[in-house]
């Protein structure tokens, strides 16, 4: 019962952090996508994208695709297209309800340009 109570408690904070996050991240835009150094991969951090994805966006499991490298627009258009339900993954498609277009451009954006070989 201990247990269950601590897991259900670590993930409520972990929502309310990555809510707070967000919340505070979304008003940052940059029309050409460079950012102070951290914030994007705060973001990243805090949207859970790295728990799966890996650091640096390459996985340490066949189970998930590593992001790095990937094109922006490929990667902006799968986050659209989890949030839309176009695309299914239930993990996936509750991570993109709580990042906005400008989240996802970042996001996209940051992941793309990780180099492909940095493990």
């Amino acid at each position: 019962m201990r247990v269950r109570i601590t897991r259900q408690l670590n993930c409520l904070l972990f929502a309310a952090l990555t809510a707070a996050t967000l919340s505070a991240e979304a008003h940052l835009t940059d029309s050409d996508m460079t950012y102070p150094a951290g914030t994007i991969e705060q973001l990243a951090k805090a949207s859970g994208c790295m728990s799966c994805h890996g650091p640096g966006g390459i996985s340490q499991s066949p189970q998930w695709p590593n992001l790095a490298g990937q094109k922006a627009p490929y990667l902006e258009s799968q986050l659209q297209a989890f949030r839309a339900g176009r695309r299914k993954n239930g993990m996936m498609e509750n991570i993109s309800q709580n990042l906005t277009a400008e989240d996802m451009k970042r996001l996209a954006n940051y992941f793309s340009k990780l180099p492909v070989n940095n493990h």
